[in-house]
């Protein structure tokens, strides 16, 4: 029965991992145009370097995946995956195209504890919205 327990306590904790439902469904991940994000829904933000998979169009958090918060950049609210760290943006990003973890974007639902993971804008303005 204590095996059981352990073993129930690991799945519900992921392990450890940080694999939330956002970083299951890729928020956040690395990407290169629309179809390289995993969910229908996605886009790929080439604003940012290296792309930014992310969900558009959110009113509030509860519109996005757990593990990411609506906020809003560039004028257009996305669902970005949270973070504690650094290291919890960048488990599907390349070393050249880490993420920050910040809590200086506007968060629509007002949450002034929250952070979440934002890579460093490419200078390209322009968001594929090729169908994903």
């Amino acid at each position: 029965m204590r095996r059981l327990l352990c073993v129930l306590v690991l799945v519900i904790c992921g392990c450890g991992s940080n694999q939330n439902a956002a970083n299951q469904v890729g928020v956040g991940a690395q990407c290169g145009m629309t179809s390289d994000c995993t969910t229908s829904g996605e886009v790929c933000l080439t604003e940012f370097k290296g792309g930014y998979c992310g969900l558009s169009g959110c009113l509030h958090d509860g519109d996005c995946p757990q593990g990411s918060a609506c906020v809003t950049d560039n004028g257009t609210n996305f669902c970005f995956l949270v973070c504690g760290t650094k290291t919890d943006c960048n488990l599907h990003r390349s070393l050249e195209n880490e993420s920050d973890c910040t809590s200086s974007l506007p968060f629509v639902d007002g949450d002034a504890n929250v952070k979440v993971c934002r890579p460093p804008d490419s200078g390209t303005v322009t968001t594929d919205a090729s169908p994903g």
